[in-house]
């Protein structure tokens, strides 16, 4: 397995690959708009005999409230094709974006997951630091990581992932 960035050649097997994923287009369409409007990016595909068989993207995100925050990024979506899970896929995506994200001057990664999982890469739950997501039903499975540590100290509020991040559907 190969991680490498996103190209133009592979818009069509993410979108694919993200509504397998997730059973459902609104992911894919969720990287969609992403790659229109979220400046800065990053897009990591997972090849396996140079077919993509897993996603993952980074996006912007903003702590609202005093003070203002670290530049920090959102995790999401990560999808891996059904018949490559349990694999590595998707840590290896993960580790990939994360090891990369300090470099487009990211101090701090969000994302809305299940801890158990993401608890290996060094996540823990972000409302007991006083940030919060879209409310208190997402304290349960909100997370931060921190890129550069204290980068958070402080920081207290809400979070607000990409404005791309309002259009994905609840889930069916």
């Amino acid at each position: 397995m190969r991680v490498r960035p996103e190209r133009a050649a592979d818009r069509e097997r993410i979108f694919a690959l993200q509504a397998a994923a997730f059973g459902r287009p609104d992911e894919a369409e969720l990287v969609e708009a992403l790659r229109a409007s979220a400046q800065p990016r990053l897009s990591l595909v997972a090849e396996v005999e140079g077919e993509p068989v897993g996603h993952v993207c980074f996006s912007p995100a903003a702590i609202e409230g005093p003070p203002s925050g670290p530049a920090c990024a959102a995790l999401a979506p990560v999808g891996v094709l059904p018949q490559h899970r349990r694999r590595g896929v998707a840590s290896a995506l993960i580790r990939a974006g994360l090891a990369r994200g300090s470099g487009l001057g990211w101090q701090a990664v969000f994302l809305v997951g299940d801890p158990a999982f993401y608890a290996r890469f060094g996540f823990a739950l972000a409302a007991p630091h006083g940030l919060h997501y879209a409310g208190e039903a997402f304290d349960p499975v909100f997370q931060v990581l921190e890129l550069r540590p204290g980068a958070l100290r402080g920081c207290r509020g809400r979070v607000r992932f990409h404005e791309a991040f309002e259009g994905l559907g609840a889930p069916r």
